[in-house]
């Protein structure tokens, strides 16, 4: 079993993966909607523990 580093950095709207090997993603936060560059995906929070992710 390996272990894996992540840290994910914030500046801004702009939000940065970064693992060992380097740049893993990047995405952008606005209030309750993110979107992820890698991925391509729109996600929404909802009230409560829910979210609403595109396809």
């Amino acid at each position: 079993m390996g272990f894996k580093l992540r840290k994910s950095f914030r500046i801004g709207p702009l939000v940065l993966h970064v693992t060992q090997r380097g740049l893993s993603s990047w995405g952008l936060k606005v209030g309750r909607w993110s979107w992820n560059a890698k991925t391509r995906k729109h996600t929404f929070d909802t009230p409560g523990p829910g979210y609403w992710q595109s396809k």
